[in-house]
């Protein structure tokens, strides 16, 4: 790789004291140069950077603000920067500050009085605003596609479950009894409505700084709408000022990143449970676990105990960017460098995470006959009992009533409701005949509830059937169907 040595009045870009003019008479401390420095990790944006510059460079040549040699050189320059970074052979350097001083010094290299043109009619500002777009941008795309595989993996583990019946619980005792395919469709929910928060927020990420320039625009005569439609972009920033300034669209980004980790958590702690020998209703492969270093019994949950765990990471990434900017005066501040890092690890454990779970939830074993067993423990049909009294005139407190006695003599038998007699319901009211016992399982409880939304297998297979068209084929879609 070339030197950047010489005399500086031809590179103004040697080192960092000189990428903003002869103004200072001394050089910056070698403290406040690593202080204020963002290369190490904003360099990740490197892709996006060449992608905004190829535009803005195409769109200065069409209005005839460069000429057409200079989109030549700059177009062949970033060709070779593209392949050096790929390949691991460009030479990042600390004084140069950031991504895009690092890019613009290695096209002057190679482009020469093109390469220092290529910077007219915009600014760091607008410039790295840009960029975090258009990466975010890319992010999303991939993060909806990495949702919509985990759901059809839980697709798949319902339908496969339709008619297991697990214990359903509020407050973590035995409500009612539900098909385990209908809770994991509960978790697909969830995750559908991740997509839409996620496609909603690329709108707003989706949207031009470029041509902003510091704060107030620029004296060229840009096109500002030509750069968008290079960069497939659904708008333009309309006001320089918000639009050097904003970062509603990473804090944006950040709540509905933050949501999705919430529900990974939510099916992490369900999972930890599951697995614990109190509940004994599921096994996570080998692969997923740990053992302990003093007991040898011990078999760990530690991926979910992990994701548990780092969703507060992301959702505290989220209260530090809303931290971030809620000082700030317009227009753009040295804050705003703060703003990459939450959202860079944001972006990497979530993606880390949604991959992880895909092939997890894809190989967890249900055991049905646990689940079934602790659903019988629970008097988990105590409310269909309470509903067929009702559908034979009762009022449904009443009926609430006769029930609770009901249960309070099971309990004391320490028996099912099932198993009491057809002579001891009917103690509790005339009205109970022999078709009480097929009220009284767990099938025909799962089985009564046929309704749009409900647990019946029926609803759940109608349910598969829909999501299974909406999210298309993909890996998990047909996994051990």
């Amino acid at each position: 790789m070339s030197s950047q040595a010489g005399n500086p009045a031809d590179n103004q870009l040697a080192n960092k004291s000189q990428a903003w003019s002869a103004l200072f008479s001394e050089p910056m401390s070698e403290l406040v140069k690593r202080y204020t420095a963002s290369v190490d990790f904003d360099k990740r944006l490197w892709a996006a950077d060449i992608e905004g510059s190829l535009a803005h460079a195409d769109m200065l040549a069409a209005q005839g603000i460069i000429g057409a040699d200079d989109l030549a050189a700059i177009q062949r320059g970033m060709a070779q920067i593209r392949e050096e970074i790929a390949s691991g052979r460009f030479e990042w350097k600390l004084d140069l500050e950031d991504v895009h001083l690092n890019i613009e010094a290695r096209l002057t290299e190679l482009a020469g009085l093109a390469g220092k043109r290529l910077h007219t009619g915009r600014s760091r500002n607008d410039q790295v605003a840009t960029d975090v777009r258009l990466w975010l941008r890319g992010e999303i795309d991939t993060l909806v596609g990495l949702l919509s595989e985990l759901q059809r993996v839980l697709v798949g583990q319902a339908e496969r479950h339709a008619d297991v019946i697990l214990p359903g619980f509020t407050h973590l005792q035995v409500a009612q009894p539900v098909a385990f395919g209908h809770h994991m469709l509960a978790y697909v929910e969830m995750f559908a409505r991740d997509v839409e928060r996620l496609l909603d927020a690329r709108k707003r990420v989706n949207r031009l700084p470029l041509g902003a320039a510091a704060l107030a625009g620029t004296s060229y005569p840009l096109d500002r709408e030509r750069v968008a439609r290079t960069l497939g972009m659904e708008g333009v920033a309309q006001n320089s000022l918000d639009a050097v300034s904003d970062r509603d669209f990473a804090i944006e980004f950040s709540a509905a990143a933050a949501l999705i980790m919430v529900h990974i958590s939510r099916l992490s702690e369900e999972l930890i449970l599951w697995m614990s020998q109190a509940f004994g209703f599921i096994a996570l492969p080998d692969r997923f676990c740990t053992g302990s270093s003093i007991m040898p019994q011990k078999k760990n949950p530690d991926v979910p105990e992990l994701a548990r765990g780092k969703s507060g990471r992301v959702v505290g990434h989220l209260m530090g960017l809303i931290t971030l900017m809620k000082g700030q005066p317009l227009a753009y501040n040295k804050d705003n460098q703060e703003d990459k890092e939450p959202l860079f690890d944001t972006v990497d454990t979530l993606s880390d995470t949604l991959r992880i779970f895909a092939e997890m939830m894809d190989g967890l074993t249900v055991k049905a006959e646990a689940m079934e067993r602790a659903a019988l423990k629970g008097y988990a049909t105590a409310t269909d009992l309470a509903d067929y009294l009702v559908k034979k005139g009762l009022a449904f407190r009443d009926a609430h009533e006769i029930v609770a006695h009901a249960v309070k003599t099971a309990q004391a038998q320490g028996v099912d409701l099932s198993a009491l007699s057809l002579e001891a319901l009917r103690a509790f009211d005339a009205r109970i005949g022999e078709d009480v016992y097929e009220v009284l399982s767990l099938a025909g409880s799962l089985n009564a509830r046929n309704i749009l939304g409900g647990t019946a297998p029926a609803q759940v297979r109608a349910q598969v059937a829909r999501h299974r068209a909406r999210l298309g084929a993909g890996v998990g879609a047909d996994a051990k169907a």
